[in-house]
């Protein structure tokens, strides 16, 4: 299984699983890319996966579905207009002979969902390299809790999130703690990646309990305030 990302707007990343000859695309928010890859490589799509309703992670889905109609669409609640299947916490279902493990993650929207399908675990906003989805629905509860799901997978798991966000969080990172070493390297190895126009993603779950402050406060008060200082940063 090979997984690469298409990059969309300024910052998206629509990631790409393939295995022989077949793709699952992860929240389209735009066709373009997707649509000349596909072609260009003579790819099936047997698949779409969505993991909140935001539309730069949905906007793609309706020319997509022009061109290679009867694509099923995956989504939570929140998507519903769009999905073949509404997803709860706890669903599983098949991809590339792997079994796909779906998990509520709420706090950047109230449904949000993030899929484990093996190690890659594609977790739309809700959790990012060094850095979290801002809360925008209020519930910091909710988010906090999401951050704790995580942290409970295996250190191996590689995240797939949706946007190149992390050298502006590992700025902020640095600015919060200023003599912390290990987020001063991770920040040089990333501004060298980003020179040369690379991805920094998919990080590890073990990787980010290193250098993600969202993943190492221990109370909802602290949380909050990591989470508004982000904001303003």
């Amino acid at each position: 299984m090979k997984i690469h990302p298409i990059k969309a707007f300024s910052d998206n990343y629509i990631w790409i699983i393939e295995k022989n000859s077949k793709v699952v695309v992860v929240d389209p928010g735009e066709s373009a890319g997707v649509i000349s890859y596909l072609e260009a490589e003579g790819l099936d799509l047997v698949a779409i996966l969505l993991t909140h309703n935001h539309a730069d992670h949905t906007g793609g889905i309706e020319q997509i579905l022009m061109k290679y109609p009867n694509t099923p669409i995956y989504g939570p609640q929140e998507t519903e207009p769009l999905n073949d299947y509404v997803l709860r916490e706890g669903d599983s279902f098949e991809l590339f002979d792997q079994t796909v493990s779906v998990i509520e993650t709420p706090g950047h929207t109230e449904g949000h969902i993030s899929y484990l399908i093996g190690d890659a675990l594609f977790c739309g906003d809700a959790l990012f390299s060094a850095g979290t989805g801002r809360v925008f629905t209020g519930d910091y509860q909710a988010q906090y809790d999401t951050l704790q799901k995580f942290k409970q997978l295996n250190d191996s798991v590689k995240v797939y999130a949706a946007h190149e966000y992390t050298e502006t969080n590992l700025r902020f990172a640095q600015s919060i703690q200023p003599t912390n070493q290990l987020i001063f390297e991770a920040l040089n190895k990333v501004m060298a990646i980003r020179k040369e126009d690379k991805p920094t993603l998919p990080s590890t779950i073990g990787r980010e309990k290193e250098i993600n402050l969202f993943l190492q406060v221990e109370t909802l008060d602290n949380f909050i305030a990591l989470r508004k200082g982000r904001d303003d940063f």
